[in-house]
């Protein structure tokens, strides 16, 4: 058998002497993107990878033990080594696209895994985990239903081993992190109790429900643990500091910029964007609130926050009922579709796929008002998600009032433009034609940021210049209140992580330099505590899709087609946006 294994290993290596770096690359992210994925069952679920040396992913839970996170940080390193061998003479401009993500993403597990330890101490990305392999396996119609339900019962015997693992690794956590992981935990509860229950096929319900009491059991522990690990566990910084967010900054974003500059362009933006706000609000103030004057009496930002604070207030006014919320998403969805069809924006996706659903239970912490989650890049005929977090029934009038007064008639437009028409739905959809394999997946599951986000900002600008909703002015000033929001989203990461931030300066921020409704600031401040280096990825990538378009435009000259530029720019998938410059000439 020695032997054997040393033939194979010396024909393997001939085989590949004879490729050049262009094609050992594909081997590579082929290599990569398969490998990474089994490293977590649950995402490979999700991206649509079932099998992998003899593995079947779908019956897995991801594996959080110390021998198993030794073994990813051994084959990130080992593959670190083998793309730095590649000759980047011998590269094309698409195998450098290509390369650039790995890298990136290789250098992001490795700080991860070698320095930060989440796995030590973020409660919430246990149950995310395990609430994303089951919303995969119930949600996904990747196989016939009874099979599925198979799946599911599966990844429900291997529940308590998977949280008790959670509570041996978890050694200190942040409060934030410990309340919103208890609130996703019972978001699993419901969907293995309720949701998926429901759905089981009568002939296999005995089976779902003896695998489903110990799963329960377990989650009803694991939140237990929760409750008591405050004491002596609770003062884990959840900041990152100037050394770790720098490098995270720099490698999650790929575009050329640092952190303290991007605070400093977001710090200056606001004042310019204020100044433009006012120009907009003072039209409408004066016809809708005469007797107060331009508020004359004021001066400076007092002056500024009330007359576009009245005006965003009226237009707060206008919104839906918590029933109506979901409803009028999809309306709105429907309406953003007519228009990129009517103004010939782009190519639409001929796959009819998108489903609009609340959010899933176990993702409403740091999906608070809505998100997207894509078609699995190699299966891209099953479902994508918009999905849309409801107004919970049991909030007091007061918080469901602030939540809906933010996402009012405009801004939920806005949100559907962003999530899903033409913004996420429709960039992903795009990306799930690209060819071959490996890269689509690659540029799928481990896309650029700011790729992606700063898409859904521009693109939703587009939508206003080519007049959607006639121009509005309601709609712009929202747009523009949407803009500064953006902004706060880079002051809040780069200041909380890097600066100290207070929650009390984070705060009124939102509530007085950018108009945030109480509900949206204090779920927006919950995030990023939650996530790092994800926040300004709308500013970065946005402000990078304007200058890519002008200058595809100048090299186009009098050919320049706005349509033409979408469609080449989305066909490349999520790669850093300096180098889809390089790719789209």
């Amino acid at each position: 058998m020695a032997k054997f294994a040393a033939l194979l290993s010396l024909l393997l290596f001939a085989a590949g002497c004879g490729k050049n770096s262009s094609q050992k690359l594909t081997d590579l992210s082929a290599e990569f993107v398969n490998t990474s994925l089994a490293f977590s069952p649950s995402g490979a679920t999700q991206a649509g990878l079932h099998e992998y040396q003899g593995k079947k992913l779908d019956e897995m839970l991801d594996d959080f033990s110390p021998e198993n996170l030794a073994r990813q940080k051994s084959f990130y390193e080992k593959f670190q080594a083998r793309l730095a061998e590649l000759k980047p003479a011998e590269l094309t401009p698409e195998d450098k696209a290509d390369l650039a993500i790995l890298q990136d993403q290789i250098s992001l597990n490795l700080l991860d895994l070698g320095e930060i330890h989440t796995a030590l101490h973020s409660p919430q990305s246990y149950v995310e985990a395990l609430g994303s392999a089951l919303f995969a396996s119930n949600a996904l119609e990747y196989a016939p239903k009874p099979e599925r339900i198979r799946h599911l019962i599966s990844r429900l015997q291997k529940v308590p081993l998977f949280l008790d693992q959670a509570s041996t690794n978890l050694i200190a956590m942040p409060p934030d992190w410990i309340k919103v992981a208890m609130e996703e935990n019972q978001g699993n509860i419901a969907l293995v109790d309720k949701e998926i229950r429901a759905a089981v096929p009568p002939d296999q319900a005995e089976a779902y429900a003896r695998a489903a009491r110990p799963a329960l059991d377990a989650m009803a522990r694991f939140e237990a643990f929760l409750k008591s690990s405050l004491t002596g566990r609770s003062n884990f910084n959840w900041r990152l500091g100037g050394n770790w967010y720098a490098r995270k900054f720099r490698l999650t974003l790929h575009n050329g910029v640092e952190a303290d500059d991007t605070l400093q362009q977001a710090e200056r933006a606001v004042i310019t964007v204020r100044t433009r706000m006012l120009a907009l609000a003072q039209p409408m103030h004066r016809e809708l609130f005469a007797a107060h004057k331009d508020h004359g009496e004021l001066q400076g930002n007092d002056r500024e926050n009330a007359i576009i604070g009245e005006v965003l207030g009226r237009i707060g006014d206008r919104h839906s009922t918590p029933e109506s919320y979901m409803d009028d998403a999809r309306k709105d969805l429907e309406e953003a579709r007519a228009f990129v069809i009517e103004k010939h924006l782009l190519q639409l996706p001929s796959r009819a796929n998108l489903k609009v659903i609340p959010t899933p239970e176990f993702m409403r912490g740091i999906y608070s008002v809505g998100g997207f989650n894509a078609a699995p890049a190699l299966q891209p005929q099953l479902g994508a998600f918009y999905w849309v977090t409801p107004i919970p029934e049991a909030w007091p009038k007061e918080r469901k009032d602030s939540k809906l007064r933010e996402y009012n008639f405009y801004k939920l437009k806005l949100l559907t433009i962003h999530e899903a028409m033409p913004g996420h739905y429709v960039q992903m959809e795009v990306a799930n034609n690209v060819d071959p394999q490996a890269r689509r997946v690659l540029r799928s599951v481990f896309g650029n940021g700011p790729y992606i986000e700063g898409w859904a900002q521009y693109i939703t600008q587009v939508m206003l210049e080519e007049g959607f909703l006639k121009n509005s002015p309601e709609l712009e000033l929202t747009f523009a209140k949407e803009e500064l929001r953006v902004l706060a989203n880079t002051i809040l990461d780069v200041r909380l992580q890097m600066l100290n931030m207070t929650d009390q300066e984070a705060m009124d921020l939102m509530l007085k330099q950018t108009f945030q409704e109480t509900e949206e600031a204090t779920g927006k401040l919950q995030r990023a505590k939650l996530s790092s280096a994800q926040l300004p990825m709308y500013f970065v990538g946005w402000r990078a899709w304007l200058n890519l378009r002008e200058e595809y435009k100048k090299a186009r000259g009098g050919n320049f087609n706005l349509a033409e530029f979408h469609d080449r720019a989305l066909r490349e998938g999520a790669v850093p946006l300096p180098v889809l410059g390089t790719l789209v000439k």
